[in-house]
């Protein structure tokens, strides 16, 4: 399973990171981490399979609805 962020839609309202820190954080200006590694989309490596209901939950929670589960 993958996790992939639109960082065009994503406006860094955090809400992933409470419903799952282990993949999402955000970096010292309070923008998502995942713009210090890409510019338009960001696609995680494999992400283990106990992480899923975190990640459909930080997906359902997105207000920008900028965050895709594959897999």
């Amino acid at each position: 399973m993958k996790v992939i962020v639109d960082l065009n839609k994503c406006n860094d309202h955090g809400q992933c990171v409470y419903s799952a820190p282990e993949v999402f954080s955000l970096n010292g200006r309070g923008e998502l981490s995942f713009r210090d590694e890409a510019k338009d989309l960001y696609v995680s490596d494999e992400l283990d399979e106990s992480l899923r209901d975190a990640l459909e939950e930080a997906a359902d929670i997105c207000p920008m609805q900028a965050i895709e589960i594959e897999g």
